[in-house]
């Protein structure tokens, strides 16, 4: 089953992280997707560009409204993403524990709906 761990941290507490730690915390998410890709758990992952660079979409009646973000009144932001194939949510909470992330944020583990009709299913 796929899992998609959310990466949640404080962008303001995160950008006063010194430079070479979070190069560090990097290489570690990289080690990390290495590691589960020779386990064939590994999807995709990436991190994500700053709250402020998103955009946000509603249609209401017909009409699309379009907001730049952020959008949010929150301490933590979405950082980053890991998608990853686990048996079980325990062996998803098992690879969230170590994702970087975790100690300066949060991962929140939600599982993936599998639906028929997407492209390359």
């Amino acid at each position: 089953m796929k899992y998609l761990l959310l990466v949640h941290h404080n962008e303001k507490a995160f950008d006063k992280i010194p430079e070479e730690k979070r190069r560090e915390m990097l290489a570690e998410s990289i080690q990390l997707c290495q590691q589960l890709d020779a386990k064939g758990q590994y999807v995709h992952a990436s991190p994500l560009q700053p709250e402020a660079t998103g955009t946000i979409v509603r249609v209401q009646d017909g009409k699309a409204i379009v907001t730049d973000g952020p959008f949010l009144e929150t301490k933590e932001q979405l950082a980053g993403y890991f998608l990853v194939d686990a048996k079980d949510r325990a062996e998803a909470i098992s690879i969230a524990k170590r994702v970087p992330g975790a100690r300066i944020g949060t991962v929140e583990i939600r599982p993936v709906r599998e639906i028929s009709g997407l492209p390359g299913e």
